[in-house]
């Protein structure tokens, strides 16, 4: 009748809000037992049950980036992105080995978070305010702080990201690098000319053919595609940090156990090399007096279980991989081809920005 709503079967006739409410369900529940991926990835807390029942983590990384993601000559993925998600596989299944990899271009990583085709985005990724409320992502930790740079043929003489009023510059399309140009160049009332290209390895490619006059991406970018030029020498970086780039994984919005989960693989790499626990150590770091070391490792206590996670989930992932110096000193540091300094990714002891709230 007009006015009243319709009954659903196995139900009783009730208020207006109570029908409403069992309509509500009934949709949830036929849309979360469709067995579509992506719809069930959705679903609050399931992400993690996903990841076990299938076997392994589905990790979205670059297509190939030095020192973040990139793959060796047997196709095994290096990097410190790639190595994020070795970490996360070593918490969920105690085996750093259960992860499978999926590069993507700056331009479709977000729609393969947000369809379910991967578990979570490890991919030289920018946290910003219109990618965490516009796109209902979440950044659960900030694994490398960057600020995005020029760099510029040596011949051309420029000194200073002042001095390229009127140049056209090199950047790579569906990233934050096109509005930190605009910005730069409008706030300081110099005109420009930007050239965009779908991937890393055409922006790269033009730069160096003579398409623009500078090249700008994140500065660790800027140090992994030196690597790739026929003659570094001839190439300068411009000593100006043009802005903020807070790069980290990225999980879908509404599953709070899974970007926890992917927040203290973070932490407990951090915490670990603060507390002076290592690849090396960490076994006999076991028996140790500090019960915050006790904590962490899974000898006292057990707050693996309030992650979903069992109590030595830190201890597999510092087995597996080490603490975030040795990660970085691998990846990007002294013993990477790179040879970035820790700057900003210092622990917050020694002046720099990683800091982790204490396992207890």
């Amino acid at each position: 009748m007009r006015g009243e709503h319709p009954w659903v079967p196995g139900t009783s006739p009730g208020t207006t809000s109570n029908m409403l409410g069992r309509l509500l369900a009934l949709a949830l529940f036929l849309l979360l037992s469709s067995g579509s991926p992506a719809l069930a990835a959705e679903a609050p807390g399931d992400t993690l049950s996903l990841v076990r029942s299938r076997g392994y983590l589905l990790c979205g990384v670059s297509e190939g980036l030095a020192g973040f993601s990139s793959p060796d000559d047997a196709g095994n993925w290096q990097g410190l992105d790639a190595d994020f998600c070795r970490a996360l596989a070593a918490a969920v299944f105690g085996d750093a080995a259960k992860v499978r990899y999926t590069p993507l271009s700056g331009k479709v990583r977000f729609t393969a978070l947000q369809t379910g085709e991967i578990d979570v985005l490890s991919r030289n990724t920018t946290f910003t305010l219109s990618r965490d409320a516009g796109l209902h992502l979440e950044f659960p930790a900030t694994t490398y702080y960057d600020g995005q740079g020029f760099m510029v043929k040596k011949a051309a003489g420029v000194a200073h990201a002042a001095e390229l009023s009127g140049a056209s510059i090199c950047v790579n399309q569906g990233t934050t690098t096109e509005q930190n140009v605009a910005d730069y160049f409008r706030s300081h009332r110099m005109k420009y000319e930007l050239v965009t290209f779908a991937s890393s390895e055409e922006t790269l490619a033009a730069y160096v053919a003579g398409r623009c006059d500078a090249y700008s991406t994140d500065l660790s970018g800027i140090y992994a595609q030196r690597l790739k030029l026929p003659d570094a020498s001839q190439h300068v970086t411009l000593p100006e940090m043009i802005s903020k780039e807070p790069l980290g994984p990225a999980v879908r919005e509404g599953d709070d156990q899974w970007a926890g989960i992917v927040r203290w693989t973070h932490y407990a790499m951090l915490n670990a090399e603060e507390l002076g626990i290592t690849k090396a150590n960490v076994d006999a770091m076991k028996d140790a007096d500090n019960p915050e070391i006790r904590r962490l490792l899974g000898t006292e206590g057990d707050l693996g279980t309030a992650l979903g996670l069992s109590p030595d989930w830190a201890y597999q992932i510092i087995r597996q991989l080490g603490n975030y110096g040795e990660i970085y000193a691998r990846d990007l540091g002294d013993q990477s081809p790179l040879k970035i300094p820790r700057g900003m990714n210092a622990l917050w002891r020694d002046g720099g920005l990683q800091y982790a709230p204490p396992v207890r």
